[in-house]
């Protein structure tokens, strides 16, 4: 398989977990026996669209059994003899060579001979670079990253006073007294239990998870101290 892989460096890499993990691909199967486009077609959408079972293949990093993961869109883009080219939108952890086989099971037989991952959650080919790009980039320092700060966008953002940030820093939950009027409006139209990007001066600080107890607004998960 080739595409789209995110990798984080330094501090980074522990904000990983709160990106969008959907993934999408472009991927050719070889069918083993003919099949009109329209019953493809209606076979995928009745049986490969939203929540399906899988059991992860022999050889995966990851125990061998039946688990629930989502496909968003599975569509046939075109089709020259037994060769299809399809695109996929799912959940992360959807193992595709699967999916295949399992549609396989439905046609008379399947199985991948291409795959392309064209997008992990918020980036896109149009966001990455080949290897010897990235390798071009570092011997001529010119690597450019994307910053921690895209996590503002990502979900609800809480900026707090200057003064605070020492204490923040220190491991304090997220209180309403390091607020000011307006951030103290928007943390209340949060929800319970959801991850918020804490920052000052728009510089990122942590990902907190919210709570209501009291004046105390969210405690904190990921800490990111220069």
């Amino acid at each position: 398989m080739t595409g789209v892989l995110p990798i984080a460096v330094g501090k980074a890499t522990k904000l990983l977990m709160f990106l969008p993990s959907d993934k999408e691909y472009v991927g050719v199967m070889h069918i083993n026996e003919e099949i009109e486009l329209k019953k493809l077609r209606e076979i995928i959408k009745s049986k490969f669209i939203g929540k399906i079972k899988q059991i992860p293949p022999k050889k995966s990093a990851v125990k061998r059994e039946e688990r629930e993961r989502e496909i968003y869109d599975f569509k046939i883009l075109e089709k020259e003899g037994k060769h299809v080219l399809f695109s996929v939108h799912c959940e992360a952890g959807t193992y595709i060579r699967k999916l295949v086989h399992d549609l396989g099971k439905e046609i008379g037989g399947a199985h991948m001979l291409e795959l392309r991952r064209t997008k992990a959650g918020m980036f896109s080919e149009k966001d990455s670079m080949t290897l010897l790009e990235l390798a071009d980039a570092m011997k001529n320092n010119s690597l450019k990253l994307a910053p921690v700060e895209i996590l503002g966008n990502l979900m609800p953002r809480i900026d707090i006073n200057k003064e605070y940030l020492e204490k923040i820093y220190n491991g304090s939950p997220l209180f309403s007294d390091f607020l000011d009027k307006k951030q103290t409006e928007r943390a209340k139209k949060l929800k319970e239990g959801q991850f918020i990007a804490v920052f000052c001066e728009n510089k990122f600080i942590e990902v907190a998870k919210t709570v209501r107890q009291e004046n105390r607004i969210a405690v904190p998960i990921r800490v990111i101290k220069e």
